[in-house]
């Protein structure tokens, strides 16, 4: 695998020159400041690519977009859909131009990942993202007060949520509007609670089929100009792969994962496989799903989680590397495989680019600001677990 790391731009305070430290083979970043629906130039690219270069002196290049956002016209197939879609070629013409071959997105609607709490305590003394269930409930309930939020938990659920209300103070409220809510450092989108219920308004009509349907298009669109441009798009799965405020999931499971792909069927669409997305579900298998999505993955993002209640919506914390609930080492090896197979095929497109996903707040990185999830010394502690296990397995099949 093409080791890489992602970078969120000249705002973040993990700098490019801390990823080439950490040994990373490539940079994965967007233009964050540039709002969905509006086209990427070859300019504001070729500024981005000038950074990585100068702050890597030459030794690191841009080589994943992570994300070329979907706006929620298209999701939504509203008025500007067109004028949207065609922003998003023109986007895929200056990424092919420019020389970017792999652009990752997701069709989430409203928000990307959501999580309850950016910073939880971990027994030793870091802290990791987490989603806890009952503290979501008390969002959507009583915060947000979406109307009908009531039916979507179970009693157990709702009454955990209502003594979770009960016991926040305003500060420990903002703190959760602002972790389920909050925007990517320098993105031009962030949310206010009018803003959600305005979007989610939007949704009240739209079915997982017809959200589904409206991805489908988006695709049949834009596939095949990425086809002739030699780009590959992988679309994310939800994060987290389970409906939320009542908005429709259509990417969470291997099935729905078919279902597109069945439906767009090229070699320039294909899966963002994410094991810490997918591994929140209790039925995600997420060794089976790899096996299953291989020829058509194009990125992959290695994380873990330990899921802390059982079913599905559930709770979970996000672990080490190595010791959540998916199995890491079968994933590794499944990816292997497929790039030994490709490589045998003669297939450009044989190294397939991960990144080590998320990490912990721990030593240094406690207290120095970076965005939640993507510290430095976490994600490298992280890859350099993930980087001991490729080394193992590659000892083994030689």
């Amino acid at each position: 695998m093409r080791q890489t790391w992602r970078w969120f731009g000249p705002e973040d305070r993990v700098t490019v020159q801390t990823a080439r430290q950490a040994g990373a083979q490539g940079i994965v970043t967007a233009l964050h400041h540039l709002p969905p629906g509006k086209a990427w130039t070859i300019d504001e690219i070729a500024t981005r690519q000038s950074q990585i270069a100068v702050a890597s002196d030459a030794a690191l290049k841009w080589e994943v977009v992570e994300s070329l956002p979907v706006s929620e016209a298209i999701k939504t197939r509203s008025s500007e859909w067109a004028e949207h879609v065609a922003a998003y070629s023109k986007s895929l013409e200056a990424l092919a131009e420019s020389g970017i071959r792999t652009i990752c997105y997701n069709f989430m609607p409203v928000l990307d990942w959501t999580r309850t709490d950016l910073r939880a305590p971990l027994p030793a003394g870091g802290t990791a993202l987490r989603f806890d269930l009952a503290s979501f409930a008390a969002f959507d309930l009583h915060i947000l007060r979406r109307p009908g939020a009531e039916m979507s938990y179970e009693q157990d659920t709702l009454a955990a949520a209502e003594k979770a209300a009960a016991a926040m103070d305003d500060t420990a409220k903002k703190a959760l509007v602002h972790a389920v809510i909050a925007g990517l450092p320098g993105a031009a989108e962030s949310w206010t609670l009018d803003d959600v219920r305005a979007a989610l308004g939007t949704y009240s009509a739209l079915s997982p089929d017809i959200l589904r349907q409206s991805h489908i298009d988006f695709l049949s669109e834009v596939v095949p100009l990425a086809e002739r441009l030699g780009l590959r798009l992988c679309c994310h799965p939800d994060d987290p792969p389970f409906p939320i405020m009542g908005l429709p999931r259509t990417m969470s499971t291997l099935a729905d994962y078919h279902e597109v792909l069945g439906a767009v069927d090229s070699p320039a669409f294909g899966a963002t496989f994410c094991t810490g997305s997918l591994g929140a579900r209790p039925d995600n298998d997420c060794v089976a799903i790899a096996k299953a999505l291989a020829p058509r993955m194009h990125f992959v993002h290695l994380r873990n989680v330990v899921r802390e209640t059982p079913g599905i919506p559930c709770s979970f914390i996000e672990s080490e590397h190595l010791s959540g609930d998916v199995d890491m080492v079968g994933v590794i090896e499944v990816i292997l495989t497929e790039e030994a197979r490709r490589r045998a095929a003669g297939r450009e497109d044989a190294d397939i680019p991960m990144r080590p996903d998320h990490g912990h707040d721990i030593l240094t990185d406690i207290g120095a600001g970076a965005q939640p999830g993507y510290p430095a010394v976490g994600r490298l502690k992280g890859l350099a677990e993930l980087r001991g296990v490729m080394a193992a397995l590659a000892r083994k099949a030689a």
